[in-house]
């Protein structure tokens, strides 16, 4: 698939995006690069990573089909949300097939205030993959 737009550069060898004290060759690069996530939350930290890193066509592949959106419009969004941390709240298993995760992201847009994301996100997982569903935003 054809990217619509380049991808934020990241050093391979500095901390993760998603907060993994290892390199993001280490941690969240394999899964975008069609590793398949080994659980839920590792899958919800990889998409953290690529929100940073804005890629839309591992935020859609990584997507359920049931539920996933056309287009995030990720090139286009101006100013592009910049994306300051990640803290993963709790992870719950739901039987093999099924987990939950709290996370709360924060981020900025512009010159603006830092803003937090609190979501708790359903996952599923089919033939050996994680796929996020959907979420419920939470209030703080």
């Amino acid at each position: 698939m054809a990217r619509a737009h380049a991808l934020k550069a990241v050093d391979t060898s500095t901390p993760c995006p998603c907060g993994n004290p290892l390199g993001y060759a280490q941690c969240c690069q394999p899964l975008h690069r069609g590793e398949p996530a080994p659980s839920a939350e590792a899958l919800m930290r990889s998409r953290y990573s690529a929100y940073v890193l804005r890629d839309e066509d591992y935020l859609l592949t990584s997507w359920h089909p049931s539920t996933r959106p056309t287009s995030l419009r990720l090139g286009v969004q101006q100013p592009a949300p910049s994306w300051l941390g990640l803290n993963v709240k709790a992870h719950e298993d739901g039987g093999d097939d099924r987990a939950t995760v709290e996370f709360v992201a924060r981020f900025r847009v512009g010159g603006g205030r830092a803003q937090r994301l609190h979501e708790r996100s359903r996952f599923l997982r089919e033939d050996g993959r994680w796929y996020y569903v959907d979420g419920d935003i939470l209030s703080d």
